[in-house]
């Protein structure tokens, strides 16, 4: 296997239209290296981008965050930009692994991984992320168009993420993130759910819902979103979005848990970030 450490953004675009399907992308590894290890790829030539200037950032303009692609996860937790602005993001962040693997976890690699349990899709869905794609042309890709199967995404083999773009929160916004794991909430999520809602009194104005590891993608609840717009938030309302939310979902049963148990701890989580946002 060839390694190959490319110096600017056109060179790693050159070379993966060079090689295609026989070259993978490393950045932090924290995906890439065990798939190695476990022969689940076997690519010719590995690009490491990790050492790239200018692709890590977080910068803001008046609406919008912008997060470069190897702007790391730790990074992302401890941001003071998003910790005002997109707090459900820094949220989640810190959930993710160990520190260790914060410290070398990208959100380019996160995310283009696929992971029906990516941690920063499920925050991302709910604060409606555009997805800066680069590969012969630049395009944005909101993010629950990203998304198309498992370990699956519209990235075709000689493109990749070059930011992340995530709107402001209304500073009224209230936001919360639940993530159920194995052992503890830094392991691979069960099952996981971030909300964000804009009320008015016990009126919801806006509701966005993202979840994780329910389905063969992230996926925005959008069923559940509709119950909860434009209504006054009553305890019969908050019940029936947790009894809806197991037909939102199409959990599969692997090492981890079951589908009937992940269709269970789904309603418990969404009982739990709704009684949040709205104490």
């Amino acid at each position: 296997m060839e390694y190959i450490r490319p110096q600017n953004l056109k060179e790693i675009l050159h070379l993966m239209k060079q090689w295609k399907k026989k070259a993978t992308l490393i950045a932090g590894g924290t995906n890439v290296i065990p798939d190695l290890r476990a022969r689940a790829i076997r690519p010719e030539v590995l690009i490491d981008i990790s050492q790239l200037k200018g692709l890590s950032y977080i910068k803001e303009d008046k609406k919008k965050i912008h997060i470069g692609a190897l702007t790391t996860v730790s990074e992302l937790a401890s941001s003071k930009i998003i910790q005002k602005w997109a707090p459900l993001l820094s949220e989640a962040a810190n959930q993710l692994g160990n520190p260790l693997v914060r410290n070398r976890a990208t959100i380019a690699g996160n995310l283009a991984d696929g992971s029906p349990a990516a941690d920063t899709a499920v925050p991302l869905l709910a604060l409606e992320a555009i997805i800066v794609i680069q590969g012969g042309k630049e395009k944005q890709v909101p993010i629950h168009q990203f998304f198309v199967g498992p370990n699956q995404t519209v990235l075709k083999r000689d493109e990749m993420i070059k930011e992340v773009i995530v709107p402001k929160c209304n500073p009224n916004a209230k936001t919360a993130y639940f993530k159920l794991g194995l052992r503890n909430s830094m392991a691979v999520s069960v099952v996981s759910i971030a909300v964000l809602m804009e009320m008015e009194k016990t009126f919801c104005k806006k509701a966005r819902i993202g979840c994780g590891a329910v389905a063969p993608k992230p996926i925005r609840a959008y069923r559940i979103e509709e119950m909860l717009e434009n209504h006054e938030l009553t305890e019969r309302l908050l019940r029936a979005c947790c009894e809806t939310i197991g037909k939102e979902i199409s959990p599969i049963s692997d090492i981890r848990a079951s589908k009937e148990y992940r269709t269970e701890m789904a309603s418990v989580l969404l009982k739990r970030v709704m009684k949040r946002v709205t104490q």
